[in-house]
């Protein structure tokens, strides 16, 4: 670590805290096997998992050895080989329930968030006469928006009067778990289906999922989330909270790779519900008798119902190298170390703050249980200067309009001292703006 050039008075002594906390973590050396971009003659600081995460050291022998069976087998790869195509999304099925508190038969990993967000809503986004209404957050995700708005036209409604999008108080940042409640109630058996972020992507919020499932189940709405900044990085029970559906992405803090499949989630309540409307296809015909080509559709029990389309097995081949990292590392381990490593960061920021008198102003709520690893932080009156700062200087966070900077620490491969190093040059850069 390069020496300390810097006023900030606690640097030495967060730095020196680093390197204890450090040594004594034992999921330390997951971080030798992920690649860490380089920057200079060193690496970068990397706190930007929550929108692509690092690629696994295996992930090139995952792939090299699908592409070693297509040029052995050819088509047959699709029954021989060391995991045979046919069934490739099988592979993913046990690490991803556990990723997020579900049961095998639950879980499904297939296309890309979007698509399943929209296969799910065909399913449980059913407006019947006055029950019509769909909600979703204000400043949702752009995606989530536009299929929400999409779906509502696709039933021949306006969205200005069946979209309801929840807004936080006055002068606040994130929803209130009783306020989400309250909206809730107050519209009913108007209400069709609630469809919220797990993780807000914006303030890092992580949402009280369990309550607003309770609420919507407690007035006849279905209810689904959204889980792309929350799966692999928060734990996640969905089938004891009773969610009716999911999805989310493969390539964020579950480090599959650029546009990496994404994963379902049904509950089991609704996997042999024939009545559910759905977009039907090939891959979600029961697989004993796929390829005996009936023209007639046999619905596939659990999620794999839901699937269209074959598994795109280079694409997820990344994914299935970094699943076995989970395995190993656990997801109680994984949040142990993130409430540490966060709450390390957090502490740091109100401490440079301090020291520079800048207004530092973290969106992301205090509570640890409304959180996972990111922290939305608003530099007043830096702006992006401070951002490109930072990046000159190899530091790889988030910037997000107007304002915002996202840092993720994420545990599998973020270290203490990557934190440590961060405030150093943070404290650097809000004292150059001066």
């Amino acid at each position: 670590m390069p020496p300390v050039t810097t006023k900030w008075s606690e640097a030495n002594a967060f730095l020196a805290e680093a390197r204890e906390r450090d040594a004594a973590d034992p999921l330390a050396p997951f971080r030798d096997r992920f690649h860490m971009p380089p920057h200079g003659d060193g690496e970068v600081l990397y706190f930007t998992g929550n929108s692509l995460g690092l690629q696994p050291k295996q992930a090139a022998t995952f792939i090299e050895g699908e592409l070693e069976d297509w040029r052995t087998f050819g088509v047959e790869g699709h029954f021989h080989g060391r995991r045979p195509w046919v069934d490739y999304h099988s592979f993913a099925t046990e690490d991803l329930a556990m990723l997020v508190g579900a049961r095998p038969r639950e879980v499904v990993a297939m296309n890309a968030l979007t698509v399943n967000l929209h296969l799910l809503l065909v399913s449980f986004y059913r407006p019947d006469g006055e029950r019509t209404k769909l909600m979703i957050e204000e400043g949702a995700f752009p995606s989530d928006r536009y299929a929400a708005l999409s779906q509502l036209r696709l039933h021949g409604l306006d969205p200005d009067d069946h979209l309801i999008e929840l807004a936080p108080r006055k002068g606040e940042h994130t929803l209130r778990a009783e306020d989400i409640e309250a909206r809730i109630a107050e519209e009913g058996d108007r209400l069709a289906c609630v469809m919220l972020c797990g993780v807000q992507y914006y303030t890092g919020q992580w949402m009280p999922m369990e309550r607003i499932t309770a609420a919507a189940h407690a007035v006849g709405a279905t209810c689904g989330f959204d889980l792309a900044h929350a799966a692999g990085n928060v734990p996640l029970q969905l089938h004891d909270w009773g969610v009716d559906f999911a999805c989310w992405c493969g390539y964020k803090y579950l480090n599959g790779g650029p546009g990496c499949t994404a994963g379902a989630f049904v509950h089991e309540r609704h996997e042999n519900r024939p009545d559910l409307p759905r977009l039907e296809g090939w891959w979600g015909h029961s697989a004993s008798r796929r390829f005996l080509m009936e023209p007639d559709f046999d619905l596939m029990p659990g999620a794999e119902g839901w699937q269209t389309s074959n598994a795109p097995v280079l694409n997820m081949a990344a994914l299935l190298a970094s699943l076995a990292e989970f395995r190993e590392a656990g997801m109680d381990r994984l949040r142990e170390k993130s409430l540490a490593l966060t709450a390390f960061l957090e502490r740091g920021i109100h401490s440079v703050a301090a020291s520079t008198g800048a207004r530092l102003e973290i969106l992301t709520p205090e509570d640890p249980e409304a959180r996972g690893c990111q922290l939305s932080v608003v530099a007043h009156g830096q702006g992006k200067a401070l951002f490109d700062h930072l990046t000159a200087r190899g530091v790889i966070v988030d910037w997000r309009e107007p304002a915002v900077i996202r840092l993720a620490p994420v545990p599998m491969y973020n270290r203490f001292a990557d934190v440590a190093r961060f405030l150093v040059l943070l404290e650097e850069g809000l004292r150059a703006a001066k």
